[in-house]
């Protein structure tokens, strides 16, 4: 399971391959903190739950995006590592458990804040591999 940065002027692009949607989601919250904060320098201090709904996949990781991103900003909950439920009934539902710490602008070596994810250039495909792709307003 990985990710990478592809290139665009001024928003980040993030291309995922997991081995399963549950890895795929988890490495969707970690790029979201790598990409504002070191996520290397936040100790485990503290826990927290959180929950998203969508009513199909797309909506779902832009709600996943949009909770960490508001778990950093403004909340200022530093995130070191995720535990993650995902679920299907009438909607997919994520269940989460985030490990972390109060947000230190100098400890943590805050880098940019994320606006914003977007649904443009959203993609996800499952097949042998999980690969997802989405924009990232900064």
């Amino acid at each position: 399971m990985s990710y990478k940065l592809l290139d665009h002027a001024t928003d980040a692009i993030i291309e995922i391959t997991a081995s399963n949607l549950k890895e795929a989601f988890v490495v969707a919250g970690q790029s979201v903190v790598d990409i504002t904060l070191d996520s290397e320098k936040v100790e485990e201090k503290e826990q927290r739950l959180l929950k998203v709904a969508g009513k199909d996949l797309r909506y779902l990781l832009f709600n996943w995006l949009e909770e960490v991103n508001y778990q950093l900003i403004t909340e200022g909950f530093a995130i070191h590592r995720f535990t993650i439920d995902i679920s299907k009934n009438s909607e997919y539902k994520l269940s989460a458990t985030v490990y972390g710490e109060p947000l230190d602008l100098q400890k943590h070596h805050f880098r940019v804040e994320i606006k914003a994810p977007t649904f443009h250039e959203m993609e996800i495909t499952e097949g042998k591999q999980v690969v997802m792709r989405f924009l990232l307003d900064l």
